[in-house]
């Protein structure tokens, strides 16, 4: 509530206000102060003055003064919650759109990635070590505390940032202490998912659509793609050099996104899942595989050593011609 008053102290200006209300004034001085009779009293000789910068007045008649919200409850003789809807219906802008809170924090998120030693070294445990990679995948990080009162000051109410899920009834944030990777659709944030660095739940998504392929508007156009299960997976590949690689955030692909991979007949897409030690990834990339050969792509499974997924065999030491390697020993899956 408090960060909300603050917000639309900023918004409504006092000298505005009192001009539209036919106040007439001179300035005076150079410091953005202004007198002219007060409003709130009978009176011959100027003495209500406004100080534009400060966004307050005060009378030296009367001897009352305040901020706006003090003005209109003297000028219209209303309760301090009667003045706050007054001018809020006054000056507040229209709320910007949910998807534009979803670009606010993953931008937010994006600038407190380097300002945290503890996201660097966790991103670094990780094996991602390419800044340039990680400002291209706007990787960010949620410290926690402070997205509530920055997105609120850009215009963001909280009913609308608990709405997009972004933060909690209580205005805790909902990726607190998680490295945050935007989903774009079409060039758009879609979606947030967190990997906590700490030991919260490892995975978060925005409870929303996660929105097709990553970055598919860039990767429709290969003829051959690597599909992987994580975002960690895809930032690994891309690091190494394969920039065909995309990602479905999980080994169950939704129909849009096995839509996009059939978009071009004869496209290779080589199925690079986790290789669990109960099987699960393996099973998914083979239901996957029998999906996409009755649609008129050519799958291939990329068999990734026992227990690795594809960031972890980076991590283990594998390079990319190691993973070429896999790539060349892939066959064309028969059901």
């Amino acid at each position: 509530m408090a960060d909300e008053l603050q917000l639309l102290k900023r918004q409504a200006s006092l000298l505005a206000y009192l001009r539209k209300h036919d106040w007439v004034a001179r300035p005076v001085g150079c410091n953005q102060e202004f007198v002219g009779l007060c409003p709130l009293h009978t009176e011959s000789r100027p003495s209500f003055y406004v100080n534009e910068s400060k966004n307050v007045f005060y009378c030296h008649g009367c001897g009352r003064g305040g901020d706006i919200i003090r003005f209109v409850q003297l000028y219209l003789d209303l309760s301090f919650p009667q003045a706050v809807a007054h001018l809020k219906q006054e000056f507040t802008r229209p709320q910007p759109p949910e998807e534009g809170a979803l670009e606010a924090a993953a931008a937010f998120y994006q600038q407190q990635l380097y300002c945290h030693h503890e996201a660097l070294d966790y991103l670094r445990r990780r094996g991602l070590r390419d800044q340039r990679l990680m400002r291209q995948l706007k990787l960010g990080y949620a410290p926690g505390g402070s997205l509530r009162r920055h997105l609120t000051l850009q215009g963001y109410s909280p009913d609308l940032l608990q709405q997009a899920h972004l933060i909690s009834p209580q205005g805790h944030d909902t990726f607190y202490q998680r490295i945050v990777f935007p989903c774009f659709d079409n060039n758009r944030v879609s979606n947030l998912y967190g990997r906590s660095i700490g030991q919260a739940v490892p995975h978060r998504f925005l409870a929303r659509p996660k929105g097709g392929l990553f970055a598919w508007t860039t990767l429709r156009s290969y003829h051959a793609v690597i599909v992987v299960e994580g975002l960690f997976d895809l930032a690994a590949l891309w690091q190494e050099g394969f920039v065909n690689a995309t990602c479905g955030y999980g080994a169950h692909l939704t129909a849009i996104q096995v839509s996009q991979l059939c978009e071009a007949p004869g496209r290779e897409v080589m199925i690079a899942f986790d290789s669990d030690r109960n099987g699960a990834g393996q099973r998914a990339a083979r239901r996957l595989a029998q999906g996409l050969g009755g649609a008129g792509v050519i799958p291939r499974i990329i068999q990734i050593p026992d227990g690795h997924d594809p960031n972890s065999y980076f991590q283990a030491g594998a390079s990319g011609a190691d993973f070429r390697r896999l790539m060349a020993r892939a066959e064309v899956f028969q059901p």
